[in-house]
């Protein structure tokens, strides 16, 4: 609990940066963004600015405790092999959900052929570079730094859970009307936790949380984060394509099966990788050294 109180406190003190300098950067006319973007872009540049000194501060700043702690093929290899078993756990899903009428294919795409790779490869790059992102922070130095001093199960969930949470944790727009001062960014700064609150984000969160559950688990059976990567990079591009070519159906008999967060990862997500998260578990042989290629 309190390697994770640590981690969060550090992001906890970005956002307000972030939200401090957003005021009189906006003051200045320089830019042409939506004061809650460029609140949360601080934040993320705040974030890794000072993610090297505070992992250097908490004795993570090493190749083992970020989780890349193996020869670079072996990692290079376990992103591959882990990025299409991504992208087949989660094509698995999407034709659920396509099949119960969930989402359903767009009649009018956008363009054609061309246009369709030139998206693919846009969600192919966006997926390894978020991927590489969070699993650094989250299953690498977050998992490492609770596991050093606590279980298994503590490693997981609550390295899950803040996960999670800071999916929903982001600025959001003022009402109309309502002018971007000091008072203002404190009201969109507060907003930012509110979203955790709403009871509509409860399946989505839920998903997050057993993906984490998941992801936490397969760092822990391999002892490092390409698999992680690789799965993780693997659900972007399948979840970025499918927006492209599908939308959802509010009206649709079992559209409570697909969350708002992003009109896919839902409940039915959420079983989906929770027993996924049991089979792995439960299937991975643990061998003499707890470790597995």
């Amino acid at each position: 609990m309190r390697e994770t109180g640590l981690f969060f406190l550090y992001l906890f003190v970005c956002l307000i940066g972030a939200a401090v300098l957003t005021v009189p950067l906006m003051q200045t006319g320089w830019l042409d963004y939506p004061p809650q973007r460029v609140m949360g872009r601080l934040a993320q540049i705040f974030i890794l600015l000072g993610l090297w000194p505070f992992l250097r501060w908490r004795g993570l700043a090493t190749r083992q405790a970020l989780g890349y702690g193996v020869a670079r093929d072996r990692l290079a290899r376990a992103v591959a092999l882990g990025w299409f078993a991504g992208v087949a756990i989660l094509l698995a899903l999407i034709l659920a959900l396509l099949s119960l009428d969930v989402r359903v294919l767009d009649p009018t795409p956008e363009g054609g052929a061309a246009w369709l790779v030139a998206k693919a490869l846009q969600a192919l790059v966006a997926g390894l570079l978020i991927a590489v992102l969070e699993e650094t922070f989250f299953r690498g130095a977050l998992y490492a730094g609770i596991r050093r001093t606590k279980g298994i199960a503590a490693a997981v969930g609550w390295s899950a859970l803040l996960y999670a949470l800071l999916h929903f944790m982001k600025p959001s727009g003022l009402p109309d009307g309502v002018a971007f001062d000091w008072v203002g960014a404190l009201q969109m700064f507060l907003h930012v936790f509110a979203g955790v609150l709403q009871w509509s984000h409860l399946d989505s969160l839920a998903a997050l949380f057993l993906v984490g559950v998941f992801l936490a688990l397969v760092r822990e059976r391999s002892g490092h984060i390409g698999w992680c990567i690789g799965l993780h990079a693997g659900w972007v591009f399948v979840i970025q394509v499918t927006r492209r070519l599908t939308d959802g159906d509010a009206d649709a008999r079992l559209a409570f099966l697909a969350g708002d967060y992003d009109g896919v990862i839902g409940w039915l997500a959420a079983v989906w990788i929770g027993l996924l998260a049991v089979a792995f578990w439960r299937g991975s042989a643990a061998s003499s050294s707890g470790r597995a290629d």
